[in-house]
């Protein structure tokens, strides 16, 4: 079993994939492994970690049947749980450390588990079916490695993997954001879809539409507009292709300065993913007898001379070096279906037509295009034309004095302050009793310069250069602060849709949650009916009505009322 790899990353978080239905016999307990990372960890250790996750599982059911354990909260970690499917379980550990960064929300780390669940099986199925192919879990292990792998290639910073934390708590995974149109525009779109569809003949067929990385049009189920959005913003649209310049995305994934970096951290993690392979041939994790696609993997989609996005990183039929067209799966139906992308300058459009319907997949894929280059070209012009006349730009949805996020639980739907609007929040000096922090260099020749004056006097007064230090150390900025809060918030309110769910699922009750920040600010948060809004008012009055009422416009304007307390 080839589980141990190469590449090391540091231990703060751990992430394994285990089956409680294999491994039950002594000797036998690596084949309950499935994935872990990091990959470098003795199997002792990763034994030790599955063992007391499964030890978990196995007492909470003794009171929770139906439901185990969803997180244990212990001195030095968080363990977040989520049963994939039927016995195999995602157990995600992350450490607690007095460093910032590692402030986070469980069920934030929890809907990445979900995600990675999500996308996996739209292009692979699911994992039980895998491990029936093959039993002795080579295939599957396989399938994991590479496809986990490169979805973290987006969370690593250099060798560090940065997951969800209080930086990102006004977004929300596992939700679309929508693209706000008028009726004349919402008509025109409604006729390319028609024209797109009918491309197909008589086969029926499914059409998403993204405008940017927003989603303007879908025929698909709610689970698997989901799905396919979360890909298609990761790795088909605009930004995501390697020509790209854009840099916003409401679905992005870390910081901005992590961004930054993203393609010098994919090369890497390809580089350490191709030297797993080259270090384990021999074994059933990294057998090159599999053929394994990598649809994650970075800057691998390109767009055709004819519009359509090509891709060279599926599978290859056996003996022929000319990849196979990509295909998903349906979450809702369980079709396979062949995946057509076309783009259009800031329009992205994908057709799914059933594998099934088709028998001669290659040729008639090819015929379908081509109708479409001849039938709706004018039409996708039109359209990418209207849309781009009506689009504010990137913020769009930025609300002057107003940093929130908007759920609509019941749709899937979210809408939340433009990222560089929530980045710019940091941009407040920096100061101390009013005095503006110094530079590095500036700090050395002042401190040499005080101790020259002062001598002794200063030693004792401040105790230690130490100490010293800490006086200039600049504190925490105001918006970590106000983004701290908000975490806090969020957890008190995902506390509390967890009980009620435990309640019964139409106990759903209204909830407000008030929060002044230790800078001031006013963090927010009401529930009512299936939705949610949560905001930070950073120049808000002294008084909570004055914050109240802040928050009572802002439901009147853009939420018709639907948060207001009237």
């Amino acid at each position: 079993m080839g589980l141990s790899s190469v590449t090391t990353v540091n231990e703060a978080i751990k992430f394994c994939i285990f089956d409680l239905k294999r491994g039950q016999h002594e000797g036998q307990e690596l084949d309950k492994i499935l994935f872990f990372f990091p990959t470098d960890l003795p199997f002792s250790e990763q034994l030790s970690v599955i063992g007391l996750s499964e030890g978990l599982i196995t007492f909470t059911r003794i009171f929770s049947p139906e439901a185990a354990c969803e997180v244990i909260e212990a001195e030095e970690h968080s363990h977040v749980f989520y049963e994939a499917e039927p016995d195999i379980w995602m157990v995600m550990i992350a450490e607690k450390s007095k460093e910032s960064e590692a402030i986070w929300r469980i069920d934030a780390l929890r809907g990445v588990l979900k995600e990675v669940h999500y996308l996996f099986m739209m292009f692979n199925g699911p994992i039980r079916a895998l491990l029936d192919k093959e039993p002795a879990g080579g295939l599957i292990r396989s399938h994991l490695y590479t496809f986990i792998m490169d979805y973290l290639s987006d969370f690593l910073v250099g060798k560090k993997l940065q997951l969800p934390n209080f930086r990102d708590s006004l977004r929300e995974r596992g939700t679309v954001q929508m693209l706000t149109i008028g009726r004349e525009a919402a008509i025109e779109v409604q006729s390319l879809v028609r024209q797109i569809e009918s491309s197909a003949g008589n086969t029926p067929c499914y059409s998403l539409i993204l405008f940017q990385d927003l989603l303007v049009s879908t025929t698909l189920s709610p689970e698997d507009t989901i799905n396919l959005f979360t890909y298609a913003v990761l790795r088909l649209s605009p930004r995501a292709l390697p020509s790209a310049v854009s840099s916003w995305s409401y679905l992005r994934k870390g910081n901005v300065s992590s961004h930054a970096a993203t393609g010098s951290i994919s090369a890497n993690s390809g580089a350490v993913l191709d030297q797993f392979y080259r270090s384990h041939n021999s074994s059933s994790a990294g057998d090159p007898g599999y053929n394994v696609a990598r649809p994650l993997q970075p800057d691998k989609w390109t767009k055709g001379k004819d519009g359509f996005l090509v891709s060279g990183i599926w599978n290859t039929e056996a003996g022929s070096s000319t990849p196979t067209i990509p295909t998903i799966l349906l979450q809702q139906t369980g079709e396979r279906m062949y995946l057509c992308v076309f783009r259009h300058r800031n329009l992205t459009l994908i057709l799914l037509i059933p594998v099934t319907s088709i028998p001669n997949g290659e040729q008639a894929i090819s015929i379908v295009k081509q109708q479409i280059l001849e039938n709706a070209s004018v039409k996708i012009d039109k359209v990418e034309e209207k849309l781009s006349k009506g689009w504010g730009g990137e913020n769009a949805y930025h609300v002057s004095g107003y940093r929130y996020l908007l759920v609509d639980g019941d749709k899937n739907v979210s809408r939340a302050s433009p990222p560089t609007k929530v980045t710019t929040l940091t941009k407040q000096a920096k100061t101390l009793q009013g005095v503006r922090i110094m530079a590095t260099s500036e700090l050395v020749w002042f401190k040499s310069l005080v101790f020259k004056l002062l001598g002794r006097l200063a030693e004792d007064e401040l105790q230690s250069k130490d100490q010293f230090d800490d006086l200039l150390e600049p504190k925490q900025t105001h918006t970590q602060e106000s983004l701290v809060a908000l975490t806090k918030l969020r957890e008190e309110v995902d506390l509390e849709k967890s009980r009620a769910k435990w309640d019964g699922p139409d106990q759903d009750k209204d909830l407000e949650i008030s929060i002044r920040a230790k800078n001031n600010a006013w963090v927010i948060g009401r529930v009512t009916r299936g939705k949610e809004l949560y905001m930070v008012l950073e120049k808000a009055n002294e008084t909570l009505l004055y914050a109240s009422d802040a928050v009572e416009n802002f439901s009147n304007r853009y939420c018709n009322g639907s948060f207001s307390l009237d």
